[in-house]
Order: C-alpha cells, then sequence, then structure tokens
C-alpha cells in the first residue's frame, strides 16, 4: 500500500492510495471544501472510471464508517433483546427551519423521541446541549431514539 499527498494549486490537495490490491483511488480536497473520491481502472492506472462528489457532512460520516473499531462495533451502543436504539448523525441545514434558533424551539424529545445528546461544530463538540443552545447551519446533531424517533428528528430538523 503506498499513499501520496499531491497539491493541486488553485483547486486543492489529491490523494491517491495504491491498494496492496494495486487498485488506485484518489481523494481531492478543493480549497472551497468540496471534496471528491475517484476510482481508477485497474487495467490503466491512469482512467478514472467514476467519481463520487461528498459534501462535508458526508466525507466525515464515511470516514468515520471506514475507521477501524466501527464494523465490529466499537463505540456502539450494546444491543439487547427488545431494545431498538440507534445513535445517528443529523445535519443542520442552511434552509433549516431550526438553523439561527434555540434547541429548545424544536422541541425535539417531545415532538419524537429522540434525544439530541450533542452537537458537533468546527469549534467543536457540544455535549449535552441545553434548550437556549443556538443551532447554526452546518451544525450536525447527535441524536439517539429509536429509529423511527431519529427518522423523524431528522425530518424535522430539515424542515420536511
Amino acid at each position: 500500500m503506498t499513499t501520496r499527498r499531491t497539491p493541486l494549486p488553485g483547486v486543492g490537495v489529491q490523494y491517491d492510495l495504491l491498494t496492496r490490491a494495486g487498485r488506485h483511488i484518489a481523494v481531492v480536497v478543493h480549497d472551497d471544501g468540496r471534496r471528491f473520491i475517484g476510482f481508477y481502472s485497474p487495467d490503466d492506472p491512469d482512467a478514472c472510471q467514476a467519481t463520487v462528489p461528498l459534501e462535508r457532512e458526508e466525507a466525515a460520516r464515511l470516514a468515520e464508517l471506514m475507521a477501524p473499531g466501527h464494523a465490529d462495533g466499537a463505540g456502539l451502543l450494546p444491543t439487547e433483546p427488545g431494545v431498538d436504539l440507534v445513535t445517528e448523525r443529523i445535519p443542520v441545514g442552511g434552509d433549516s427551519p431550526y438553523s439561527g434558533r434555540p434547541l429548545g424551539a424544536t422541541r425535539a424529545r417531545t415532538r419524537t423521541g429522540a434525544s439530541i445528546v450533542a452537537v458537533l461544530r468546527r469549534t467543536g463538540a457540544h455535549p449535552s446541549p441545553g434548550p437556549d443552545f443556538r443551532l447554526e447551519a452546518g451544525d450536525t446533531l447527535v441524536a439517539v431514539g429509536t429509529r423511527e424517533g431519529v427518522g423523524d428528528l431528522s425530518d424535522l430538523i430539515s424542515g420536511g
């Protein structure tokens, strides 16, 4: 396995990974924050077969899923018979009706049964945010609840 970092003046940085199996994967991080993953042909390592654009939150989630320990359940809630709890990250978009408003305005727990246990922001994590905590576009909510409750919370935050 080899990796290479290549500055792309005026664009950003490209990170290339050549796997032990000989596959070439590239990640391009643009100066404006956009990200793309490129998948190259095994027959021609210079021929990009497909690219996938990722938003900041999507890239963070993919990195989290790829991290060692995730697949074996490290850091996940214990599973018990009859308990269907999930932990999800919910992005707060600029078009969210709650962007710029206090967390309490969502009435999330009352309306969905799901709890917001933390807010992730570029400046850091805010565990156990109170009802006066102001949400901002770009925040990511860490929610715990049933699949249905967390899904309802995601819909609520997105305005759907």
